[in-house]
């Protein structure tokens, strides 16, 4: 049988970076096929250049059989190639049926008119024979977040998807949205269609896909059979070693309370609450952990404990002493670290070199002025620390922020964060955008820094990672606490109800 795509030595030069590095790909017709690798592997470049959206610098694509010239994403659309990336790109105000014939609607009077009866009637045959369950007249603004992702898969088989390729697809989804897209993919390759999805989590590849390809540094490493593979060997095939994947943690010894939270709550920029009432505290030796889905108040919350964002109400005590009214230096020189979320927002000045953003947070403290003057010598040196301790690439502390890997922008911001000897660290996604031998040692400095007494509060979209690392875990939805849990008594599926907003038959509780 032809393949349903061949990518054959396929290259990709941006000014200074070598995305792809003559890659081969085949994907057969009717199966599922992952594409895995660490954040700047390349996947999502080789993508983008079977969808059209880059010119490959050299290689040939050939889509079943036939040699293809993608100069634009409509040419790979034209040619049966589909895309969902993983960001939306649906209009809140339109139902399911507008955005899925949007620029391709069914006409009526000559021409002159949308048929929006036929356009409904059109998605709600794709809804049947896809086995779809999506409301065709249903705003998208009502819509949770995995029936919009099922809506963009409806656009892409509206416009005759054969191929259809998916970026990320289960980063902002709950367990059970995951599981219903797994069952979408299996209901798709029955009829035909093909599948590539770009991961970087290994247990997900291993489950969905037929085969699984490993991009690594921008070339193809491997191409395995999922049920042939191991975990550890698509991990040492991504990094290049052998990588430990269980997070190993010891029974926690907590003591006094290093940040206590009453009755939060915090207001985004239209007045609106994103956290209401919000109360728990962290002590000292222990992990803290938030659980949700990515714009349910997490992100507020962490602004306002870290003096990013003034609560509307509620009180933040840190240390024994109340702090809300303090400024985000006043509690640095307390001894509070935080990793953002948004490491170029709130993490790093783009345009300095490492020493200047090393210094970031403690350009006050005596340790790095004397007599209002930085001391530049010693600055480097404790960024050249830095460097060496997270391996940061390149290793030159004179290097721009902006001329390295979002990666490898993110290890220095740790590596800072944990040199300022904190007593709480607040870590907003601490491995997001990193590989996984790097993930695994930043894991290690958390719970290393958890034994010797610090608090930490940690908050991650990954499942495994707030399990592994946590002694307690708070599940936020809508701005609330829904539950406080034991991460080792909860199961994956009770946490995926809570995230949703929906309590579990059985309730698992951790002592307060």
């Amino acid at each position: 049988m032809t393949p349903a795509v061949s990518l054959d030595g396929i290259t990709k030069r941006f000014p200074g970076v070598l995305a792809n590095d003559d890659v081969d790909l085949t994907v057969e017709r009717g199966t599922v096929h992952a594409l895995l690798g660490e954040n700047g592997a390349g996947k999502t470049t080789l993508m983008n250049v079977l969808y059209g959206l880059y010119e490959p610098t050299a290689g040939q694509i050939v889509v079943d059989g036939t040699e293809r010239s993608f100069q634009t994403p409509q040419d790979a659309i034209d040619a049966g190639i589909g895309m969902i990336h993983q960001h939306f790109m649906l209009v809140d105000s339109m139902t399911v049926a507008e955005n899925v014939t949007l620029g391709a609607e069914p006409r009526k009077w000559g021409g002159m008119a949308i048929d929006r009866d036929q356009a409904r009637q059109d998605v709600a045959h794709l809804c049947d024979r896809f086995g779809l369950d999506v409301d065709p007249e249903a705003r998208i603004s009502e819509l949770s977040v995995g029936v919009q992702q099922r809506t963009e898969i409806l656009k892409a088989l509206y416009r005759g998807t054969d191929v259809l390729i998916l970026d990320e697809p289960t980063a902002v989804l709950t367990p059970q949205e995951v599981e219903e897209l797994l069952s979408v993919f299996e209901l798709l390759t029955e009829q035909d269609k093909t599948i590539i999805f770009i991961t970087h989590k290994l247990g997900e590849a291993m489950r969905a896909a037929d085969e699984i390809t490993v991009l690594r540094d921008g070339r193809n490493v491997g191409t395995v059979d999922a049920e042939e593979t191991t975990r550890e060997e698509l991990a040492e095939l991504m990094v290049g070693r052998e990588v430990l994947l269980e997070i190993e943690t010891s029974p926690p010894d907590p003591g006094e309370v290093a940040l206590s939270v009453d009755d939060l709550t915090v207001v985004n920029e239209q007045e609106i609450d994103v956290v209401s009432d919000v109360s728990f505290a962290v002590r000292r030796g222990e992990v803290f952990g938030i659980a949700g889905v990515d714009g349910n108040g997490q992100s507020e919350l962490i602004e306002a404990i870290t003096g990013l964002r003034y609560p509307q109400a509620g009180t933040i005590g840190f240390n024994g002493r109340e702090i809300t009214d303090d400024s985000r230096r006043e509690r640095i020189d307390q001894g509070m670290a935080y990793i953002p979320a948004d490491r170029h927002e709130r993490g790093v000045v783009m345009e300095f070199d490492l020493v200047e953003n090393g210094l970031l947070g403690s350009q006050h403290g005596e340790v790095f002025a004397n007599n209002g003057r930085i001391d530049w010598s010693h600055t480097r040196e404790h960024t050249e620390t830095i460097i060496e301790e997270y391996d940061v690439q390149p290793p030159d502390p004179d290097a721009t922020v902006s001329s390295l890997s979002g990666g490898n922008q993110q290890k220095f911001i740790v590596g800072r964060e944990f040199a300022r000897d904190p007593r709480l660290v607040v870590a907003a996604h601490p491995t997001r955008g990193v590989d996984i031998g790097s993930t695994e040692f930043i894991h290690e400095r958390l719970l290393e820094l958890r034994n010797a007494g610090v608090g930490v509060l940690l908050v991650s979209s990954k499942l495994e990672e707030v399990r592994g690392l946590s002694d307690r875990l708070a599940v936020m939805y809508e701005g609330e606490f829904v539950d406080t849990v034991d991460p080792g008594a909860v199961t994956e599926e009770e946490l995926g109800l809570l995230m949703a907003g929906e309590q579990p038959e059985r309730e698992v509780h951790a002592d307060e």
